[in-house]
Formats: structure tokens, C-alpha cells, sequence
């Protein structure tokens, strides 16, 4: 261990007090007790306690950058020096639909970039991309390191597992949040998350952090606190970040559920899809190809031309799987109509990740749900409604494109649910911590040299006064529907680029 120090060194118990009264911990301090933890000499109550103490003081930025460091000194370090390219990653910290990884990463490799993302099983509610991906047959997630660079000079994308030598220390740390009720502090998410991605030595980075009822952080000032942590671990490691805030108060697409949200991300391959899906994805493209050296990339083009479908089709095929073999389609669906006629205007996230009793995604990977009918249109008693499928699943193409069969599926939740996007115009701006000409800063607010638009090819339509149609029982609610965006507009900065 590079940063290691003797078990000897200092005391857990003072270590604790010293965050528990709100002082600030050295840079020996927080790597020793990160190393002490990881060999054993630190008790699991003893490291609880710091966490705890964490989630109720906080943590300064140096003391973040300090346990981020220490935490990937804990284990390996990737190198891409060999591959002749750019490398460039995205993060997603996850949420109900969110399966933009698919469509991104091949979309991003086909102009020339390596992309490594390491991905994760699902989390809570949220599903898990490796989940998604071993809907495909044949399709594996655990790769070697060589196999995985000799993937990305080839093919120039891969999805697959972190090894387990990737930051243990977080991995050890993360395992004794989940049950101590510590999960949310936002040091330690941000030191969690930025400790793999900096070990996995990509060049940059593009943080999609979520908030919303549909993701960990509901708070969009606690999301926006955890980006701006995140950005400054990145900023001062010297790996190009940006981080960007999208809204998980609805469901992303139209699909949920593992070989249902692949089969939607080859919709999107194919240049279809939902439109918020496909515009999350082009804008995410934007950013990781800007890091990358590539601000004027036609990125729809490359949608909509085939040639990221190319790419996903050699990356499927590199990882042993087919990638026109039929996926799982659940056999039998119970389908629930609205009650009566109204405009949909509001739905709730969180419901929608929590599989119906009895449904295992990964034991039933066509299980979970499918809906067609827009936010903002109008549900009639023999329209919309949604449908929780069961658990056998029987197999079907993959390639086919998304339509409107007028049918809701979906498990049982309070609101009637739809994609929360019709293609309206949407601005966004992002933290930048360097371009690829200019070393990484300081993080000082947003970069207003720098803005980042996304444009639909259609206006907003949508009705003045509506009505939702309640769940039954409930009473009926009239509200004025908010611009449906799944990409938050941040405030301009100031003169001195202060957001």
C-alpha cells in the first residue's frame, strides 16, 4: 500500500471524536484509518461510528479528497497508456428506467473514443446495467483486465464488472453503510463512487446525478452538493468531470424492467425510442465526446445512422453474446384501465422500481413493465391504463421499435405513469473541471464559457388545466403541469463565475 501507516499510528477512538465534535481530520488521520479498516484492526462498530459521525458533520474538501485517495490506494490501478486513444466514462447514480448506458456507450466508441464503464448490479429500486445486459444470451459481465483492453483497442467500448481489486477498501466500507443507515452521506457517496472511476484511470468523466422520487438523492440541492463534491474529486485527481442534474420524478422511457429496457435502448440504437431517452442520451454523448477532444461531433448522425448499432453489435458479440438473439417477454400480463377520463399530468418515480410481489427481475428478466401513453395526453377509461406481467417469460426480438399501443404496463402504483418527455426545448448547464486543451482548475461554479444547449424539433404541447385521473378512491386533483424536461435549467452564474 503506497499510503499506508503503521497500525500504531493513531487511535480509532480519537479519530472518531475528533469528526463527532466537527474538527477536521489530517491527511495521516483518514489514511491510516482507511488502511487500519481494510486489514482488520479497526472494528466494523468503530468504523460505523465515523460513518455516522460523517453523515451528521460532514466532511471538508480536503478530508473528501483525502478518504478518496486512500480508498483507491486500498487496491490496483487501471492503465490505458497503451490503447492509443482517449478514454472517457459515465456515472449515473441511478434511478427508475435509467438505462442510458446502452445506447450511450456505443453511440460515444463509434467516434474513435474508448470507453471502459464498469457497472454495477441493481441497487433499492433501481436496476442494474450488468442486470440488464444478461437479459442478451450468452452475454458475460466478468472480463479479465486483458480481455478487457484488448476489447476496448478492437471494438473501443466495453460493459462490464469492477474487479474486485478496485478500491476494497469501498467495498468493505459500502457493505457496513448499507446496515448502519449511513448509505446517504454525501462525503462518503461522493468518495465511494470517484474512488473506482479515478482507480479505473479514465482521462474523463461525465457524472449523471439524479434526484427526484425515482432516485437516492430527492433533494435537488443534495444533488446538487454531491455533483459538486464529485466534480472537485475528479478536478483535483486530474480527470476532466463534468456533472450534470436530470430529473427522476418520473421513470426514464417507456420501459422498466431488464430485457424490456434493452430492448427499448436498441430502439434508440435504431433511431427511435422515447424522446427523452434519446435526447438524455445525445446530451450525455456531447459532453463525454467534448472532454474527449470532440466538441463538433455529429452525434445524431451516428444515432441515426447506424453506426453506433454497429458498435453495440461487436460489443455484444465481443462479450459472448447475440445480439439478434430473442429476448425474454413475459407471457402473461394483468392489465388495469384508468377509471375514468382525464390529462396526465403527474407521476410518481419510486412505485414503478419496486417489482410487483412474487417478481424477481434477474430470475424473470422479461418481468417488470411497459407503458405508451405520453404525460400531457389524455387517458380514456379504454386507453390508458398499465398492466403487471408475470413471471414466466417467453422470448422475442429484440430490434423492435417502440409504439403506441395505447396500453400502460406497469406494476401497481398510485399514479398512471408515461414518458415524462415530448420533445421539448431543454437547456442545461454543467460543471466543467477542464477541456481538453486546458489542465484541470479549481472548481469555482459553473463555466459560462461553456454553456450546453439540448433543442427538440417540436414545441411543448400541453394543456393549460388538467385533470389527473386518481387512483381509485382518491379524489380528483386539478393542477397546472409543469414543463415536462428530464434536464434540470441551472441558474447563470454571476461576473465572477459563482453559480
Amino acid at each position: 500500500m503506497t499510503r499506508s501507516t503503521p497500525v500504531e499510528a493513531f487511535d480509532a477512538v480519537d479519530v472518531i471524536r475528533t469528526k463527532r465534535d466537527r474538527g477536521t481530520l489530517s491527511t495521516a488521520q483518514i489514511d491510516w484509518l482507511v488502511d487500519a479498516y481494510t486489514r482488520g484492526y479497526v472494528a466494523d462498530e468503530q468504523m460505523a461510528a465515523f460513518a455516522m459521525a460523517v453523515l451528521l458533520n460532514g466532511m471538508q474538501r480536503d478530508e473528501i479528497r483525502d478518504l478518496t485517495l486512500a480508498m483507491i490506494a486500498s487496491g490496483e490501478r487501471m492503465r490505458f497508456d497503451g490503447l492509443g486513444k482517449r478514454t472517457v466514462d459515465k456515472h449515473s447514480t441511478g434511478g427508475v428506467g435509467d438505462k442510458i448506458t446502452l445506447p450511450l456507450m456505443p453511440l460515444v466508441a463509434s467516434f474513435g473514443v474508448a470507453v471502459p464503464q464498469l457497472s454495477g448490479r441493481g441497487l433499492g429500486h433501481t436496476g442494474g446495467t450488468l442486470d440488464k445486459l444478461e437479459s442478451i444470451p450468452g452475454w458475460r459481465a466478468e472480463l479479465s483486465n486483458e480481455e478487457m483492453l484488448e476489447q476496448l483497442r478492437t471494438v473501443g467500448g466495453v460493459i462490464c464488472a469492477a474487479g474486485s481489486g478496485l478500491a476494497p477498501a469501498d467495498k468493505k466500507l459500502y457493505a457496513l453503510r448499507d446496515i448502519t443507515g449511513t448509505v446517504e452521506a454525501i462525503p462518503l457517496i461522493a468518495s465511494s463512487i470517484m474512488s473506482k472511476k479515478i482507480a479505473e484511470g479514465t482521462d474523463a468523466l461525465v457524472l449523471d446525478v439524479k434526484f427526484g422520487s425515482g432516485a437516492f438523492m430527492v433533494d435537488i440541492e443534495r444533488s446538487r452538493e454531491l455533483a459538486r463534491a464529485m466534480v472537485d474529486l475528479g478536478t483535483d485527481a486530474g480527470v476532466r468531470t463534468t456533472a450534470l442534474l436530470t430529473n427522476m420524478n418520473v421513470p426514464l422511457g417507456l420501459a422498466i424492467g431488464n430485457a424490456n429496457e434493452v430492448r427499448e435502448s436498441v430502439d434508440v440504437l435504431a433511431g427511435g425510442g422515447p424522446a427523452d431517452v434519446r435526447e438524455l442520451t445525445l446530451e450525455l454523448a456531447r459532453e463525454m465526446l467534448a472532454l474527449a477532444g470532440q466538441p463538433d461531433a455529429d452525434v445524431e448522425k451516428a444515432l441515426d445512422g447506424g453506426t453506433a448499432m454497429d458498435t453495440w453489435r461487436g460489443v455484444i458479440r465481443a462479450q459472448g453474446g447475440d445480439p439478434e438473439a430473442a429476448l425474454p417477454r413475459a407471457r402473461e400480463t394483468h392489465v388495469v384501465l384508468a377509471d375514468r377520463d382525464g390529462v396526465l399530468v403527474e407521476q410518481r418515480a419510486l412505485p414503478f422500481g419496486i417489482s410487483p410481489p412474487g417478481v424477481s427481475a434477474r430470475a424473470a428478466p422479461g418481468s417488470r413493465m411497459r407503458c405508451s401513453t405520453p404525460r400531457g395526453s389524455t387517458c380514456t377509461s379504454s386507453r390508458a391504463g398499465w398492466s403487471a406481467p408475470g413471471s414466466r417469460s417467453s422470448r422475442s426480438r429484440p430490434t423492435s421499435r417502440s409504439g403506441s399501443s395505447g396500453h400502460c404496463r406497469r406494476s401497481r402504483a398510485r399514479t398512471a405513469w408515461a414518458t415524462p418527455a415530448t420533445r421539448c426545448s431543454t437547456a442545461v448547464r454543467s460543471w466543467r473541471s477542464g477541456s481538453p486543451d486546458r489542465p484541470p482548475g479549481p472548481l469555482t461554479g459553473f463555466d459560462s464559457s461553456e454553456p450546453v444547449a439540448a433543442a427538440s424539433r417540436t414545441p411543448c404541447r400541453e394543456p393549460a388545466i388538467s385533470s389527473v385521473p386518481p387512483w381509485p378512491g382518491r379524489r380528483r386533483t386539478v393542477s397546472r403541469p409543469r414543463r415536462p424536461s428530464n434536464v434540470v435549467r441551472e441558474p447563470q452564474p454571476d461576473s465572477r463565475g459563482a453559480p
